[in-house]
């Protein structure tokens, strides 16, 4: 039956979803069959999207900017690294917003400056939050779309913007947050606690519970939190059982935009949360953050969005150039295991952590269970694990006590960790019904785990057969970037090369 709940016009997001929707739903059906059976049915009717079919042109990882029209219309700013530019965005009424210096400039409340400075450390906003909170904070308080690099400093626009917006007086639901993933949820929860450790402001976490914690919605008392962080599934199911109030919505923001509204994605989740909130709090401020955009999102922007703001990077400046990747050609998948063991590992763990990336649940155990073998302390996590369990393994890597961690690409967006140094490839990302077509989002997000804010990194993509050396040329081509090759899998002092010229070693 678990395999028959994975219809293939879902995409791999969608799946880890469901899956977790199905562990629960077979808990609850012990204590309450008939909450049970009413909560599944919600889930099923609510993230059934339509995927087209796959033999579509290759997306457009970035969201260029338009061309200036006939009528003089400018185009929208693009970021550049260049520590020293001028910073100035113009909006679509015209506008302008100068650049915020420092978070005083911003004219936050005292206790959020006392959150930022004294919790978070933070000393001044970094290039991203200098430009886009000025546009989040100021009235009127237009809809924005941004697109920056990962570790950028994205999360804590989008978490100050909501901070700022609440009242903090007011026991009811005023902002919320959309998310992939139950982890990149509770990740956003957490830094949102710390910021606003000292406002009053509250947080619901809105994810599909653990067996052992499951109530049916019916029975949940009502939110009273100012802010809601979750997943779109659950979302939907609090606000159709009337737990979560819309009415004093003021914000909402879609974290990882491209995916939550990509068709193949949770797009008519996030447009059905969106038609809720609007029928009842009338306007709201939209904020679409993400890594990436593909054509599809930005033709959803172009509809849903008609008064907003839009900052993007350059396409060539999103391959984060702090992260050194690499390609390695092996004969089988056993030579694939005998790289990682006796060559990455073995300079690999003297620098920091790992991640691991694979496709398929199987591949998963497969991995963990060769490297255990070998005596290697490693854990694995993928999305039809209870959430307990996988709350557990994420903490233990997070704290250190496992060096080298195993993950589908549930993992793949928003997991910040920043030791991580090292991600490898074991399987190349593909997407969802094809056979050589790269995933050229997940790609880039799964590189992105290592070097997190702006530390050093590499990526070890492991190659075996023509498939994979056929997307290997697709990413490549895609990104106008010639990845260098290892030149031999069985020698040590290449991967010893390898890591050195990455500054790992």
């Amino acid at each position: 039956m678990a395999d028959k709940a994975s219809p293939e016009k879902k995409s791999w997001a969608d799946v880890e979803e469901e899956e977790e929707a199905k562990a629960k739903a077979e808990a609850a059906a012990a204590a309450s069959a008939s909450a049970s059976a009413s909560a599944a049915s919600s889930s099923s009717s609510t993230s059934e999207p339509t995927v087209e079919a796959q033999a579509k042109q290759i997306e457009a990882l970035s969201l260029a900017p338009p061309e200036d029209d006939a009528a003089g219309e400018e185009a929208p700013p693009l970021l550049d690294d260049s520590d020293d530019a001028q910073i100035q965005a113009v909006t679509s009424g015209g506008t302008v917003y100068e650049s915020a210096t420092t978070f005083e400039d911003l004219q936050l409340s005292p206790e959020l400056l006392k959150g930022l400075h004294d919790e978070m450390g933070f000393s001044r906003p970094s290039k991203i939050q200098a430009i886009t909170l000025p546009m989040i904070l100021t009235s009127p308080y237009k809809d924005l779309v941004a697109q920056a690099h990962n570790g950028s400093g994205k999360t804590t626009c989008f978490v100050l913007g909501m901070l700022s917006r609440v009242d903090p007086n007011r026991r009811i639901p005023q902002a919320i947050c959309i998310c992939p993933t139950r982890e990149l949820a509770q990740q956003n929860k957490a830094v949102l606690m710390r910021m606003g450790k000292f406002t009053g402001i509250t947080c619901a976490c809105a994810i599909p519970p653990a067996q052992k914690d499951y109530v049916p919605v019916s029975k949940m008392p009502p939110i009273n939190d100012q802010i809601v962080i979750g997943t779109s599934g659950t979302l939907i199911k609090w606000i159709t059982n009337k737990k979560v109030a819309t009415r004093e919505i003021k914000m909402i923001v879609f974290d990882e935009a491209d995916h939550m509204l990509a068709e193949d994605g949770f797009r008519s989740d996030s447009e059905r949360i969106m038609r809720d909130i609007q029928r009842s709090a009338g306007g709201c401020q939209v904020l679409l953050f993400s890594a990436t955009f593909n054509e599809r999102v930005k033709d959803f922007v172009t509809k849903v969005i008609k008064d907003g703001n839009q900052i993007f990077v350059k396409k060539e400046e999103l391959t984060l150039e702090k992260v050194k990747q690499y390609k390695v050609q092996v004969p089988d998948e056993a030579a694939k295991i005998e790289v990682i063991r006796d060559k990455i590992f073995e300079f690999g763990q003297k620098v920091g952590q790992v991640i691991i990336f694979v496709r398929t649940k199987q591949s998963t155990k497969n991995v963990h269970n060769a490297l255990t073998r070998e005596d290697y302390v490693c854990s694995s996590i993928q999305g039809s694990l209870d959430q307990g369990e996988r709350e557990k393994i994420i903490q233990e890597f997070k704290d250190g006590y496992t060096k080298v961690l195993i993950s589908t690409d549930v993992l793949a967006r928003g997991f910040d960790q920043a030791q991580v140094n090292l991600v490898i490839n074991y399987d190349m990302p593909i997407k969802f019904g094809t056979r050589d077509e790269p995933d050229y989002e997940v790609y880039l997000h799964r590189i992105g785990r290592a070097g997190r804010f702006g530390r050093k990194g590499a990526v070890f993509n492991l190659l075996c057969g023509e498939t994979d050396n056929v997307v290997m040329r697709k990413i490549e081509t895609y990104f106008q970037h010639q990845v260098p090759e290892v030149r031999n899998w069985k020698n040590e002092e290449d991967f010893e090369t390898a890591l050195k010229d990455a500054g790992l070693l």
